[in-house]
């Protein structure tokens, strides 16, 4: 919804004026009864963005069957029923920023009415279950569908806030086409991959290194997990990267002196976005008239095993919500509470971690409990550096605030000066002697599910829109 509304925002300061503007969202297809915030009392606005996958258009029109074949989409059936992007974006009142965070589709959570399973069901398995009491009861199939489905939009909108504290207040939801459109309608999306990809399932067959996608090639570009280092991990970089690159040509100047291109956009906008009823998308845009493409950052919940399995054997990302809470209060600016030594905001702190102790896994779960306290990592990896008799962060001078909030929030390891470390650079470093939070001794809060293979996943620096060509992603 970002990128549909800052191509709408491009619509109106181009020469089309709020009159066409106001056109064009009448278009867009409307939906109610959500159960949303919608009261902006924290003073942001915050969008719940889903990707679903669906066979149909924003309107109910079925998609041609070249459109599905393109899609790679395949025949009717649950998939159409996936949620399979889940964007929380919060937009501060004056319209300046915006903080997109991401959470992977198969994040076991808290369901309500349902119990415990994959964040990307809530949608379509509340439709189901919904769905058949309603036609039990006599329901006409029609009114059973629009009651169903927007029992699973109910169910998938208190998942979300459940898991990241964030009261959600206006919806949106762009089907698979969306991706194709509006790729289209800027004349393609430039990318980067670090390695060539061959993978069927998605149709991505792409080479390494820079190139522009066309709508239908993006579309494989983003829903591709199979064969990637990190599964869903990795694909929702590619999903961000994407995003972040096709904001930036949206607010660039080849698109917005295009009226052909803005015309597209407007097109594949009507076409491919479902919003909430309530949402006075006018008023919004004209919040949005000051953002910039450096000021739109992408952001991803930390993980706490990106290979955890249920007890009946299915394959399932485990998080934990009381760290997802203070890691998007930090992302978003809500949490006080987590400001370390010398005010330091934690979210504006990335320290590399590595384990020179003989603990098999410390360095990744004292990265999770840094990312619980709201620090992001960088590099997470053993120590080649030579013997180190005891724990320590370094940084180029021993007086560095933010190492210091680092140190404080690993329970008061000392601050030494390394020479030639870049200024700004971070690095803690774990020997045997090491105690605090992450550690066997220290780390009660955090459950590993009783595994000694769990795979936590760290959140990583943020990706912004106002860089200077896409970054090389797996």
């Amino acid at each position: 919804m970002l990128t549909a509304a800052i191509s709408v925002l491009a619509l109106a300061v181009t020469g089309l004026g709020w009159h066409s503007v106001d056109q064009l969202v009448s278009s867009i297809e409307r939906i109610g009864n959500l159960g949303l915030g919608g009261d902006n009392a924290d003073g942001a606005t915050d969008i719940l963005m889903v990707g679903i996958d669906s066979r149909t258009d924003a309107h109910g029109n079925s998609l041609t069957q070249d459109e599905l074949a393109m899609l790679h989409a395949g025949d009717d059936g649950e998939g159409g029923l996936n949620t399979d992007t889940i964007i929380l974006i919060r937009v501060p009142n004056n319209g300046s920023s915006a903080t997109a965070v991401s959470i992977p589709r198969d994040s076991y959570v808290d369901i309500p009415g349902l119990g415990m399973g994959k964040i990307n069901s809530a949608y379509g398995a509340t439709k189901i279950t919904a769905q058949q009491k309603l036609l039990d009861k006599g329901v006409s199939p029609a009114e059973a569908e629009r009651q169903s489905t927007q029992a699973g939009r109910q169910a998938l909108v208190k998942s979300v806030a459940a898991l990241t504290g964030i009261t959600v207040d206006h919806y949106a939801e762009v089907g698979l086409l969306g991706f194709v459109l509006l790729t289209d309608a800027v004349g393609g999306v430039d990318v980067c991959l670090n390695n060539a990809v061959d993978e069927p399932l998605s149709g991505a067959d792409f080479p390494a290194g820079k190139q522009k996608l066309d709508g239908a090639q993006a579309l494989s570009f983003v829903r591709q997990r199979h064969d990637l280092p990190r599964g869903d991990i990795d694909r929702i970089v590619r999903q961000q990267v994407y995003m972040a690159q096709l904001v930036h040509q949206v607010l660039s100047a080849k698109v917005l002196t295009s009226p052909s291109r803005l015309n597209e956009l407007s097109s594949a906008v009507g076409r491919t976005v479902v919003l909430d009823e309530d949402w006075d998308v006018v008023s919004f845009l004209h919040q949005l008239q000051d953002l910039s493409g450096g000021a739109v950052k992408f952001e991803t919940i930390p993980v706490k095993d990106l290979n955890g399995w249920t007890d009946n054997g299915e394959s399932v990302v485990r998080v934990d919500p009381a760290a997802v809470h203070k890691f998007v209060a930090a992302a978003v600016g809500d949490d006080e509470e987590t400001k370390g030594d010398g005010g330091i905001e934690p979210s504006t702190v990335s320290a590399d971690v590595y384990n020179a102790s003989g603990t098999g896994g410390l360095a990744a779960q004292v990265a999770q409990a840094l990312a619980a306290k709201g620090f992001r990592t960088g590099t997470v990896d053993n120590w080649i550096g030579g013997p180190v008799q005891s724990s320590r962060v370094l940084a180029a001078s021993g007086g560095d605030a933010k190492a210091r909030a680092v140190a404080q929030a690993l329970g008061g390891l000392p601050v030494m000066a390394q020479a030639g470390l870049p200024e700004g650079a971070i690095r803690v470093v774990l020997a045997s002697d090491y105690s605090g939070p992450g550690s066997a001794k220290g780390s009660a809060t955090f459950d590993f599910s009783g595994t000694a293979t769990a795979t936590p996943v760290p959140p990583a620096p943020p990706i912004d829109a106002g860089t200077n060509g896409p970054k090389c992603v797996n």
